[in-house]
């Protein structure tokens, strides 16, 4: 029973290194390709779990190879353009200037519910209201309204507000974010100096605190609050 523990504890840290070597796409938009191998690892791991005679590389090596190919071809498929329509596929076009593709829903075996569907939760309860829609290779609609459709911007109302900046986490549930403070630019020393102009005494007091880059900060003290004793 040990030996099954520590062989799937192991092969479970070494499945997911090699998902992070892949890329961090492999934890989301998936490619076709990409796919195929996330399944073929998880069913490569699982065979010298199930078999405790058989040794931990036979399922170690297969995995390694996967990766090792997976990188090769992702290098391939960036510099030729064959191979990546091969493998990872090309958009297909189902709207164009406002007008459904029935051949191309046909070939992708879409039906016209599905679209619908798929434009309502993107926030298009009519299809009249959209010009382009594409579907990408991960399997997600991309969507271009028409342009009576789209929402304003700044520049279509003549405004020129200031650019949004990241914020940076400085401290979460008491506990001060060192990369934050880096990332802010920000000593520890200064940060507990904007505690104090808060009237804050330590970050153990804080449930979340960030700051933007252009120094715009938010605070929120944790709740101290407690619940009342109940009657009898």
């Amino acid at each position: 029973m040990s030996v099954m523990f520590f062989r799937t504890l192991l092969l479970y840290i070494f499945v997911v290194a090699a998902l992070r070597i892949m890329g961090k796409r492999q934890l989301g938009e998936l490619q076709p390709a990409e796919l195929v191998v996330a399944i073929m690892m998880s069913d490569l791991a699982a065979i010298p779990i199930e078999n405790v005679e058989s040794s931990i590389w036979e399922g170690v090596v297969p995995i390694l190879t996967l990766v090792a190919m997976e990188l090769i071809f992702s290098v391939l498929v960036i510099k030729s353009e064959f191979l990546r329509s091969v493998l990872t596929g090309r958009p297909a076009l189902i709207v164009r200037g406002g007008k459904i593709q029935q051949k191309v829903l046909g070939r992708l075996r879409l039906s016209i519910d599905d679209l619908l569907e798929q434009l309502r939760l993107m926030g298009y309860s009519d299809i009249s209201e959209v010009d382009t829609v594409l579907l990408e290779t991960n399997g997600q609609l991309s969507v271009i309204p028409k342009e009576k459709n789209r929402p304003a911007t700044p520049e279509d109302l003549g405004l020129s507000p200031k650019q949004t900046h990241l914020p940076h986490t400085l401290i979460a549930d008491g506990k001060v974010r060192k990369s934050g403070l880096q990332a802010a630019n920000i000593t520890e020393k200064h940060l507990m100096k904007l505690l104090k102009e808060k009237n804050v005494e330590s970050p153990k007091d804080v449930f979340f605190m960030n700051m933007t880059d252009d120094g715009n900060m938010f605070l929120e003290k944790k709740d101290e609050t407690k619940s009342a004793p109940q009657g009898s």
